[in-house]
């Protein structure tokens, strides 16, 4: 026999709080569990008995949840929910108002789909937090822009460096027939600051983050890949009397790597920027669908409403050249409605008394009356807004699969580097730790 209830959870505010509840109770052994924020309501399903205590005692491995029996309306909505309301119960979609700060998440899901209320970067992974699409929000994305610019100066910078150390590749040798070794390696190191301390510094932030907090990511091996690049290069050049000779060249001078540096981190740099003008693409999606949908409605009687007010049952008037309000049926008049927003058909549609129109559609002639079915997160079009706005932040699976690799893949590369030194420089021939060191 299939047992099933119904719990209310307190403790949850966001929807990083919801799936980690409902992953923690789904690893009680037979129950399959079923969370939700809105109303936050748990439902167990088994096909045995399992104890309140043991869903107890899940939820308290992973924080401060609780579950509470409770017994639900007619409406499945706990009793003391809106208690002395008598409207229905709808839940719009999340939306943020063009006054607000907004709302930000990690891109990379490091804490599932937890949000936050102001900006800055993951506490995981050292990301920066992505604003959620605001209704009425034209701004261009301030991440976008910031990105595009500091590549620019990186770019500008990089391209010097490189001719600066690879020009000499070229015959004749072009760079060192004008400029002295010295002054060349000082160039390289002047030109480097702009690239390292401004236009890539967040990803030293980045590594150092995900070495806190032990997520080793990819920025964790650009930080040290980067910084151990540019530290040898700067200890060569302002000491280069610490290396063996066998690391000089002519004139006592140390082979540096700012070009390796800067190279890496403008490539890195390049990918964020291409993965900022993607995630900004998809949200001008988003804010064009947003503006489809209407801000206000009109009742029978002539009084004009916020949409969020419209229960289901409403009768509406849509006149002339307005946009229907929410997804309903016509109960009175005809009427001839564009629906290209929702079909992309440029012939607008007959539509009479029993037929069905939807939010966001425009009606073209003639007035009507019409009762409210679906408001809220129930209509198509916010199905279609949520629809997108989740495809946006979600992950494929396969990045799953890489976030796991690279947890490990991390530091095998740091220990294998380790293990090449020290074999190096107990069996290579002499010098031994110069050998050691290159490898």
């Amino acid at each position: 026999k299939i047992m099933k209830h119904t719990y209310l959870v307190t403790g949850m505010s966001c929807n990083g709080c919801r799936t980690r509840v409902e992953k923690a109770l789904n690893t009680v052994d037979g129950a399959t569990v079923n969370v939700t924020l809105d109303p936050p309501l748990a439902t167990v399903t088994a096909d045995k008995e399992i104890e309140l205590s043991q869903l107890q005692q899940a939820l308290r491995e992973i924080g401060h949840y609780e579950l509470s029996e409770t017994e639900l309306d007619e409406n499945g909505m706990p009793p003391d929910c809106c208690s002395g309301h008598t409207h229905s119960h709808t839940y719009p979609v999340k939306t943020v108002s063009s006054s607000s700060e907004g709302i930000y998440y990690c891109p990379m899901q490091c804490e599932g789909d937890k949000m936050y209320n102001e900006p800055g970067s993951c506490k995981v992974c050292g990301m920066d937090l992505v604003a959620a699409v605001t209704a009425g929000d034209d701004e261009e994305d301030s991440s976008y822009t910031s990105l595009k610019r500091k590549f620019k100066i990186a770019l500008l910078f990089t391209i010097p460096i490189f001719v600066l150390s690879m020009g000499d590749m070229l015959p004749g040798r072009p760079v060192s027939s004008v400029l002295p070794h010295t002054l060349n390696n000082w160039l390289q190191f002047a030109l480097s600051l702009p690239v390292v301390f401004y236009a890539a510094w967040m990803f030293f932030q980045r590594a150092w983050v995900s070495v806190k907090s032990w997520n080793l990511n990819m920025f964790t091996l650009i930080g040290l890949g980067a910084g151990a690049a540019f530290i040898f290069s700067l200890v060569g050049l302002l000491a280069p009397d610490l290396f063996p000779h066998q690391f000089t060249g002519h004139g006592g001078t140390v082979h540096l790597y700012f070009e390796s540096t800067t190279v890496i981190l403008t490539l890195v740099l390049l990918g964020q920027l291409l993965e900022a003008r993607a995630h900004k693409q998809t949200t001008s999606a988003i804010k064009a669908l947003l503006k489809l949908a209407p801000t206000e409605a009109t009742l029978a009687d002539g009084t004009v409403i916020p949409v969020g007010q419209i229960k289901k049952g409403d009768i509406l008037r849509v006149k002339p050249g307005e946009k229907i309000p929410v997804d309903g049926i016509i109960t009175e008049g005809q009427a001839v409605v564009d629906e290209s927003m929702i079909t992309g058909e440029p012939v607008p549609v007959d539509k009479s008394t029993g037929s069905r129109v939807s939010a966001g559609t425009i009606n073209s002639t003639r007035s009507f009356l019409m009762q409210a079915e679906k408001v809220g997160s129930e209509t198509l079009l916010s199905q279609i807004i949520e629809m997108v706005r989740t495809a946006s932040r979600s992950r494929a699976p396969i990045q799953n699969l890489a976030d796991k690799i690279a947890g490990y893949f991390v530091p095998v590369v740091f220990i294998v580097s380790v293990i090449t030194f020290i074999v190096w420089a107990i069996a290579g021939p002499q010098p031994s730790y110069v050998y050691a060191f290159v490898n």
